[in-house]
């Protein structure tokens, strides 16, 4: 699924799952224990009175300071605030909070005893795995009870319903009653009624030329006279519907490579039900991607794939090309990694979901149901970015009354799909809580893999401010795979790092020298390039794809075309 955090291209869930997209689909907050970590740490801060004294003191002083700045404001001086504000902090934006003396003290106030709350938590910090779902829970309860969430406290609320007379509260009013009864109680995200599959999302043009009881094969239509000779498969998570990698007409990445000369191929995974339970990795694998690699080049004719893989599917897609090397198969020509892990040693944010007692609650859940549902997912994750996915949304939705945007992003976000139990349960264990792919201990139908056999080209792209696949760990793929590694760091987030047309803001990072062995010494040593990594990215996969041929025919005597694109499975 924005250059930065500010741009709601930046609103993904995370996608979601991990996500959007990672896989990993983390319990909710009442079965992860988050609580008990919670009191575990304050009870630790307790036996620490100094630590707790000196962030008392703090914050007492802080609280005497907050009324003369006030006081000096009501007198038009200027004093320097108690605590210092994050100006990018956009729920503070409205003059108010620094003119007003009343909101400027109510915002000092709170400022105040977030740091006094972040304070207590550092003081009780010794546990990784507890403290990290403590700042969770802190940072939840701390934006739940931001001024900027409640109508008498927020200025900009106030003057919209004084310049509407009242209207705004009124529709804010209609739009909470339709949250509570149609949806969970949270706030719309997004306005779904102008979208529509096969229209203006997943809107390229082609043809499902393969579907089995796991996934539909699409290939596109080309739509230059001349095609690059080896075929592109792009592998999209199964924890999101694939068009994220199709978004929408010039936002579709898929659409921005049959522009660019390549014959093209999408798989879109089937939404499982509880049915699928047993469904494994190794179903994803062979029944998935490596029949898909078989077909491609059935179509095609020939005998070597460029594959792009997102998120998950770049897991699988690294995956299948160490199992292929590891038997001297070289129908891989070239790999682009997209927002991927393959070492989950620093797994960011979502490392507090996959301890060994989280983990195994979630097993328990999913042995009831045989799935994890997507709405629990996407409940979670929003609450991983509560400010951005949650009371932004109260404060627009519930207190503004507006309507929430057509935003075909958050449409695709809100398409969410499951995950059969055994597939999640096993890959959450061999690659979140052991590592095994990076460790080279990863074992997949009978097979031990290693990256290193990974020699074919890799293009491997991570997002700065993604918060699901973190760029630094996102990083170790320059060490771990065993070919030439191109290496870009995008602007964005894990979706809007991916969904980056050619644009005024688009930008990446890269370097052409060897890669230290830091990510941050790799960063201060890359250049910036002011364009869409999608540029550069046609430019080295173009290089690496052949020459140009006519384009193949769309499916084959063994694999007729049976629907147009997007397909029934998207649908489900």
């Amino acid at each position: 699924m924005s250059p930065n955090d500010d741009d709601p291209e930046d609103s993904e869930r995370a996608g979601h799952a991990g996500g959007p997209e990672t896989g990993l689909a983390p319990v909710g907050m009442d079965t992860g224990d988050f609580a008990g970590s919670m009191a575990a740490v304050l009870t630790r801060a307790a036996g620490h009175p100094a630590e707790v004294a000196a962030a008392s003191l703090r914050f007492g002083a802080s609280l005497a300071q907050i009324g003369p700045a006030a006081f000096s404001r009501w007198l038009g001086v200027q004093a320097e605030p108690p605590v210092a504000a994050d100006p990018k902090d956009r729920r503070f934006a409205d003059p108010a909070w620094e003119k007003n003396p009343m909101f400027f003290a109510l915002r000092q106030s709170y400022l105040a005893a977030r740091q006094y709350g972040d304070d207590l938590l550092a003081a009780g910090a010794s546990d990784p795995v507890a403290d990290g779902k403590a700042q969770l829970v802190g940072g939840l309860l701390g934006d739940a009870l931001a001024p900027t969430n409640y109508l008498l406290t927020n200025p900009a609320a106030l003057k919209r319903a004084f310049e509407t007379g009242g209207a705004s509260v009124l529709a804010g009013a209609r739009n909470f009653a339709d949250d509570l009864a149609n949806n969970g109680g949270r706030p719309q995200q997004v306005d779904r009624r102008s979208f529509r599959l096969g229209e203006n999302l997943a809107a390229t043009k082609g043809k499902v030329v393969f579907r089995n009881a796991l996934m539909e094969l699409i290939q596109y239509a080309p739509q230059t006279k001349k095609v690059h000779q080896i075929p592109l498969l792009a592998s999209p998570p199964w924890i999101n519907k694939y068009y994220i990698m199709d978004l929408a007409p010039g936002r579709s990445l898929l659409e921005w490579a049959v522009q660019h000369k390549r014959t093209a191929f999408v798989i879109s995974w089937r939404n499982p039900d509880p049915s699928m339970r047993g469904i494994t990795m190794e179903n994803y694998l062979n029944d998935g991607l490596r029949t898909a690699v078989d077909i491609v080049a059935d179509i095609t004719g020939t005998d070597q794939v460029d594959i792009v893989g997102l998120c998950l599917g770049g897991a699988l897609a690294a995956i299948l090309a160490a199992q292929l090397a590891g038997y001297g198969d070289k129908r891989i020509n070239s790999l682009t990694l997209l927002n991927t892990l393959l070492d989950y040693s620093k797994p960011g944010i979502l490392g507090n979901f996959t301890d060994e007692r989280t983990v195994a609650q979630l097993e328990q859940q999913m042995a009831q149901t045989g799935v994890l549902d997507g709405a629990q997912m996407a409940a979670t994750f929003d609450l991983l970015r509560a400010n951005d996915l949650i009371f932004s949304y109260v404060v627009t939705n519930w207190l503004m009354g507006e309507t929430p945007p057509a935003f075909d992003i958050l449409a695709w976000n809100a398409d969410s799909t499951r995950l059969p139990a055994a597939m999640h349960s096993a890959y959450l264990r061999s690659l979140y809580l052991r590592n095994e792919l990076a460790r080279g201990e990863f074992t997949l139908d009978g097979q031990r893999l290693a990256l290193s056999d990974i020699v074919s080209d890799a293009y491997v792209v991570a997002a700065v401010n993604d918060h699901i696949v973190p760029w630094v760990a996102s990083y170790q793929a320059t060490r771990l795979l065993g070919g030439d590694v191109h290496y870009v760091l995008s602007s964005g987030g894990h979706i809007a790092g991916v969904v980056n047309p050619p644009g005024p803001k688009a930008q990446f990072e890269a370097m052409t020298e060897e890669y230290p062995a830091s990510p941050e010494e790799w960063r201060a040593a890359a250049s910036v390039t002011q364009e869409s990594w999608w540029e550069d990215w046609a430019d080295w996969a173009a290089h690496r794809a052949g020459p140009l041929v006519s384009p193949p025919s769309l499916g084959s005597d063994p694999y007729p075309p049976l629907d147009d694109a997007p397909g029934s499975y998207v649908r489900g």
